[in-house]
């Protein structure tokens, strides 16, 4: 795994600590899941390579009818941080809460599946309310 695609993968599985996230495991003869620990973490950040770990996410495709609803109805949260950046241009940006969501969701929002550093979760894996 090339550095970048390495950063970009713990960045994304320090945000998911909290929801549960599911991995898969793979060594030389084994494959199996478990659930994402701060130990796995530490693993991938020091390139200990003997095992390769890979998230369990779900597409953005597979949101159902409520859950876009309830990402719909999220009320934008603005604070006055943004004030303090200068740029002459609008800064429209995501608000965290919808982050949150799609952590919480485990939905895959930055595109790891397709780049290979993630896998699909199967139906049912993650049962959404």
């Amino acid at each position: 795994m090339v550095q970048e695609d390495k950063q970009l993968l713990l960045i994304d599985l320090c945000a998911r600590l909290p929801y549960n996230v599911v991995i898969r495991c793979t060594d030389n003869d084994t494959n199996y899941k478990c659930f994402l620990t701060t130990d796995i973490l530490h693993e991938i950040q020091n390139g200990y390579e003997y095992y390769d770990y890979k998230p369990y996410l779900r597409p953005m495709s597979s949101m159902t009818e409520k859950e876009c609803i309830i990402l719909s109805q999220l009320k934008i949260c603005y604070t006055d941080a943004w004030k303090h950046i200068k740029t002459p241009v609008p800064l429209y940006i995501a608000d965290i809460k919808q982050f949150d969501f799609f952590l919480r969701h485990h939905l895959d929002w930055r595109g790891l599946i397709p780049m290979g550093l993630a896998l699909e979760a199967p139906k049912n894996m993650y049962k959404t309310k």
